[in-house]
């Protein structure tokens, strides 16, 4: 670890503890170089698949924006809030397990899709007119046809 002081790369850890949380591990050291003292914080770094668009441009996944495409179809419906984190730490934890480097945006859509499926059936289909480009009545039809199945565990 680079001292932030003397930038010498010769330091020292003193004291080593686990956050409450325990999520992170704060670490005091010593610069051997200047002998001042600072403290580090080390935490596990998840990396989530690049998402490549139907254009084949490859962008970072954003929970944000994935959340927001849920909140937008979930607007002014009766689901909790701590149901729609559930769903994104769902979708996140099947993303993280994939092991996939890159993910499309159609199966980032089938998740969310099999989420809101779950959460609410108006939310489902308004999520998938968009998703889906619906372009006549038959296709919401369709949609609405496909909620009407059983889940499969």
């Amino acid at each position: 670890m680079k001292c932030p002081f003397c930038s010498s790369f010769d330091t020292q850890v003193i004291d080593s503890r686990v956050s409450e949380e325990g999520d992170t591990i704060r670490r005091r050291r010593r610069c051997a170089g200047c002998e001042r003292r600072f403290t580090t914080y080390e935490r596990v770094e998840l990396v989530m698949p690049t998402v490549v668009k139907r254009n084949g441009t490859r962008v970072e996944f954003d929970v944000n924006k994935m959340r927001g495409s849920l909140n937008l179809a979930l607007r002014k419906r009766p689901v909790s809030t701590e149901d729609v984190d559930a769903a994104v730490a769902r979708i996140q934890e099947r993303l993280l397990v994939s092991g996939l480097r890159e993910i499309g945006t159609g199966y980032l859509g089938e998740l969310v899709m099999s989420e809101l499926r779950k959460l609410d059936q108006v939310a489902y289909v308004r999520f998938a007119s968009v998703y889906k480009s619906f372009e006549d009545i038959g296709e919401f039809v369709k949609a609405i046809d496909e909620i009407q199945v059983p889940l499969k565990p």
